[in-house]
């Protein structure tokens, strides 16, 4: 018998991984679970074939415990910003601001408005298909601006800030090009391109949160292991003291600045 034969074998997971899928069976039963018809299944199953990210495919991300709404186009939220999370939440108390630069959907702001019930969430993003993301996930939360860095941001806040955070696109122009197809092909080039070194981004981000932090207030941003020296150079530069932490459990790289 062949394995076209076997009644054992299933199409769907045959497809998916014909298509390079590693966990196709996870994705086979992912998709069966969130598809409302088989004519959407169908639609669904030839998007991820054509490489389109599965949690834009379904629509949503899990990220700490929380499914957040993911459009198309949308950069998918990575299980190494966890790091980023965990290194901000013993900085935050109730009452605390905290501003989410470059917040994508809005997972960083929403997993630390979990973890820190009574913050208040302001989350930014040049992308506004992103930010209808962020707000959505947000909900009473927070409050999403569409805009570059920190120019959408209430004036009332400068100076108030307990902690920004910042997941600054840091991947260098040119290495784009060697980026699987999945985030390279399917997610917005502004939310990816950081410049010639990677930099730009998490340069810019950190200036402005010297703007807006408390005095002992904190800028987390993320970056790479190989990068982790120059982000941390460029945090000093905006005029805040850096640290470099490495979180080997999720394999996440952040720099954390305090004014």
């Amino acid at each position: 018998m062949t394995a076209a034969q076997d009644p054992l074998v299933d199409p769907l997971v045959t497809r998916l991984r014909a298509a390079g899928c590693v966990f196709a069976e996870d994705e086979a039963a992912l998709l069966r679970a969130e598809a409302p018809d088989a004519e959407a299944l169908e639609a669904w199953t030839a998007r991820r074939v054509a490489g389109e990210p599965l949690e834009q495919v379904v629509g949503w991300a899990l990220f700490a415990g929380r499914r957040l709404v993911v459009a198309p186009g949308v950069f998918v939220p990575r299980t190494r910003t966890l790091a980023l999370v965990r290194q901000a939440t013993p900085l935050l108390a109730p009452g605390d601001v905290l501003v989410d630069l470059c917040c994508g959907t809005g997972a960083i702001g929403v997993a630390l408005a979990d973890a820190v019930p009574g913050i208040e969430v302001h989350a930014v993003d040049i992308d506004p298909e992103a930010v209808a993301c962020a707000a959505h996930n947000l909900g009473p939360a927070g409050t999403a601006y569409a805009g570059d860095l920190d120019a959408p941001l209430p004036s009332r806040l400068r100076g108030r800030v307990a902690v920004v955070v910042a997941n600054a696109p840091y991947v260098p122009t040119d290495a784009i090009a060697t980026m699987p197809p999945e985030a390279r092909d399917h997610e917005r080039r502004a939310a990816l391109d950081g410049g010639p070194d990677g930099t730009d981004l998490q340069r810019r981000a950190a200036q402005a949160a010297a703007r807006w932090l408390a005095p002992g207030g904190w800028f987390l941003v993320e970056t790479s292991r190989r990068q982790a020296s120059a982000t941390a150079t460029l945090v000093e530069q905006a005029g805040l003291t850096a640290h470099v932490h490495h979180d080997d459990e999720v394999d996440g790289t952040a720099v954390l600045g305090q004014r």
